[in-house]
């Protein structure tokens, strides 16, 4: 999962674009980018880190013009290391800047077809740049020398026929302006809108509407699935629908976890969406356990606080914040490596004892995944004294991998996979564990949103709304995401760009 960015103002947009990441931050912590144009010479700063840490003032001073593009990355398809921090950028035609938010799931045979059809070379194995050189060959089909318009919504079209998976795109085109698009699905969230100001219209693309509320812009509205929009470097704005067949069908996951609570997509109030995970997920304890002796109900903070809250209420019980974050250490879900999230999780989260001791506690989670954090936040618990502890899970059991964006890691590193519920309550140490029923999460995100036909939920239920995911897709995918091969292959990125840097350094 990453964050996207596109502006395209009246004065320089560096200031805007590095606020608007800062506020995306919760979305990758890999790291990030920023890429600009003036008067047709773009420039650039990415590398590895926090918004903060990557963009000092000597790369605001040279980040200038009226347009660019931010990304901040959290890996999905792909390694952790420099040289896969975007925007990605190519030369021909025009010279175009590419950052991404998803997964594509027929990226190796794209590969093939841009090195032996399209003549096209690829540098990494990020599908984000496979992605861009597919736009920019569709580009190059036109055949213009100056694009208009509606020579880019062609060249959108052509991606449209060639790439399938989940995706939002931002791109910019130098001395042109900036595009985005969205997957045929609308898998990945896109919104956009503008602000008035004393020279102009200035409009802005993000994954989220938190961004846009923050830096002053009025929403207008979501990208529809399969629809191109594209604002001119003069502020001319234009969209068009694309893809010949479209349909809604978003993930649900960002409801559960991802997006911040303040944001809205698709038309669904996250902060809502979540209040109802938690009334439901009360009702289904009630009705199983219509005797619980549940004395408190703790959240484990930040994204499960607003269904822990409703939960509480429903029930009559205390809701008390038991878990103190240390708000310096990143989302443990997205870090690489089994240790690196095993050890950030005790240094992330301290107790506080006279909440625990002696108490039958309810804690509450947004999902369990690998079964890591929750284990130890268990026995956190126990070690505060609490008397019982239980575990509720505000979305279903996570059984299957997710393959548009998320990196949720090979079926047999998921704790819910080929187990009984009985048996994750077992191995995560619980008491007593519930889950959410996937009716109650789909109902409690499609209230007052009717224009969502259906949602991603095959991390639930492994039906893959595209259709080309089949048992030799997840064995490969499996192959690449455990933790083992992650940390090869971040061994040799590691070494590469080191070989890099020596070079550059005359070494």
């Amino acid at each position: 999962m990453c964050g996207i960015v596109g502006i395209v103002g009246r004065q320089d947009v560096n200031l805007a674009l590095y606020d608007a990441l800062t506020i995306l931050q919760h979305r990758g912590q890999d790291a990030a980018g920023i890429m600009t144009c003036h008067n047709g010479k773009l420039a650039q700063q990415k590398a590895v880190g926090l918004v903060k840490d990557v963009f000092r003032t000597r790369h605001m001073q040279r980040l200038v013009g009226n347009m660019g593009i931010g990304h901040v990355r959290y890996p999905t398809a792909g390694s952790s290391g420099p040289a896969l921090a975007q925007p990605f950028y190519v030369n021909s035609p025009y010279g175009i800047a590419l950052a991404h938010n998803g997964n594509l799931t027929n990226t190796k045979e794209l590969s093939e077809d841009l090195f032996k059809t399209d003549l096209r070379h690829v540098n990494t194995d990020s599908d984000s740049e496979v992605l861009l050189n597919v736009f920019a060959h569709e580009l190059q089909e036109q055949g213009k020398l100056v694009p208009c318009a509606d020579d880019i919504f062609e060249a959108v079209k052509g991606v449209y026929g060639r790439v399938r998976g989940g995706y939002a795109v931002v791109a910019m085109i130098a001395n042109y302006g900036v595009v985005a698009f969205r997957d045929p699905n609308g898998i990945r969230p896109l919104i956009f809108g503008s602000r008035q100001t004393d020279k102009g219209v200035e409009y802005m693309v993000a994954s989220e509407s938190v961004a846009l509320d923050v830096l002053g812009f009025k929403v207008i509205r979501d990208v529809a699935p399969g629809e191109a929009i594209f604002i001119s470097d003069s502020g001319e704005f234009s969209a068009k629908q694309c893809s010949q067949k479209s349909l809604l069908s978003p993930c649900i996951f960002e409801h559960v976890y991802f997006a911040r609570p303040d944001s809205i997509i698709d038309g669904v109030s996250v902060y809502k969406a979540r209040l109802r995970q938690g009334e439901k997920l009360a009702q289904k304890i009630m009705r199983e356990k219509p005797d619980h002796d549940i004395e408190v109900v703790v959240p484990i903070p930040d994204s499960s606080r607003v269904a822990g809250q409703a939960l509480a209420q429903t029930l009559g019980v205390k809701f008390r914040e038991g878990l103190v974050k240390n708000r310096y250490i990143g989302r443990t879900f997205i870090m690489p490596g089994q240790q690196q999230r095993k050890k950030s999780v005790r240094q992330k989260l301290n107790v506080i004892d006279l909440e625990f001791r002696g108490k039958n506690v309810l804690l509450v989670d947004d999902s369990i995944v690998r079964g890591t954090t929750c284990e130890q936040i268990i026995q956190l618990a126990r070690e505060a004294g609490a008397a019982k502890v239980y575990f509720a899970s505000a979305a279903p059991a996570v059984v299957f991998p997710n393959v548009y964006g998320i990196d949720m890691p090979s079926a047999n590193e998921l704790i819910a996979h080929g187990r009984t519920e009985q048996e994750v309550c077992e191995a995560i140490g619980a008491d007593w564990l519930i889950y959410q029923d996937l009716d109650d999460l789909i109902a409690a995100s499609s209230e007052g949103s009717p224009g969502i036909s259906r949602f991603d939920c095959a991390v639930f239920d492994g039906d893959y709304i595209t259709g080309d995911v089949d048992d030799a897709y997840l064995a490969r995918i499996e192959a690449e995401r455990n933790d083992l091969s992650k940390s090869k292959r971040e061994k040799l990125i590691g070494e590469s760009d080191n070989a890099i840097i020596g070079i550059q350094n005359g070494d």
